[in-house]
């Protein structure tokens, strides 16, 4: 069986998996991630030791290790099966992308399966170094000069991997490497769906890279829809 993605853009990606030829009675798990608390505050960057990143900004950029929207919405949050759904559909053929372009990642949180290639590309007029720090998997860093084509680059274990730039210190990312293919990364408005799900018992997990992981169990009966909401206590 296929799959497929539904990728919405917004400052952070948000890809749905969707089984092609899937079940429609299916049961699909949507919700929302919040946070109460006070969360912290998002900084500026210093591109003082590039000022040719500098100049493409009238205002500084900010870090975007804690994004919030309204109504205390908590982006770039990552959520997912992690127990009790079994997938034997094959990683996409299609390949995820992962770009650099004015001095920054396009991309904060790039969620994909494992086996599923990762198209990493530079769209400046200088060089990136992308490094993307595994422990599980192996670790790799790779110039990438401007004007040189694309590279691709998969994983074969599951592993929350932190991504940064040996040249510019402030590109900061990750990549979520996932075994399952129901997961989703939430937007601006903190939501997502996971569709296609047969009955059973699932552990939904939530993750972020600065409030850590929330997980709930459910019970799936045939063709239910229930909502999972997550609220994260947020700290400065």
């Amino acid at each position: 069986m296929r799959l497929k993605s539904l990728c919405v853009s917004a400052l952070s990606i948000l890809c749905v998996p969707v089984m092609a030829g899937g079940d429609p009675s299916g049961g699909i798990i949507t919700g929302r991630v919040t946070y109460t608390g006070t969360p912290a505050k998002s900084e500026p960057i210093s591109m003082t030791k590039q000022p040719e990143c500098g100049k493409l900004y009238s205002r500084p950029l900010l870090t975007e290790r804690v994004v919030t929207g309204a109504g205390n919405t908590l982006q770039n949050v990552v959520v997912y099966i992690s127990a009790g759904a079994s997938d034997v559909s094959p990683a996409p053929a299609t390949p995820m992308s992962f770009d650099q372009q004015n001095c920054r990642y396009t991309t904060h949180v790039l969620a994909f399966r494992v086996g599923q290639e990762v198209k990493i590309s530079n769209n400046d007029p200088w060089s990136h170094n992308i490094h993307p720090m595994a422990k599980i998997n192996r670790e790799w860093n790779k110039m990438q000069p401007p004007g040189t084509p694309p590279f691709s680059y998969s994983y074969d274990n599951q592993e929350f991997i932190p991504v940064k730039c040996n040249i510019h210190a402030w590109m900061q990312a990750y990549f979520v490497v996932l075994k399952t293919s129901h997961f989703a990364v939430t937007g601006e408005d903190g939501r997502f769906t996971l569709p296609n799900l047969p009955p059973g018992k699932y552990t939904l997990t939530a993750w972020h890279e600065t409030y850590g992981t929330q997980t709930h169990e459910i019970t799936l009966g045939d063709g239910q829809s229930p909502t999972i909401d997550f609220v994260f206590q947020a700290k400065p």
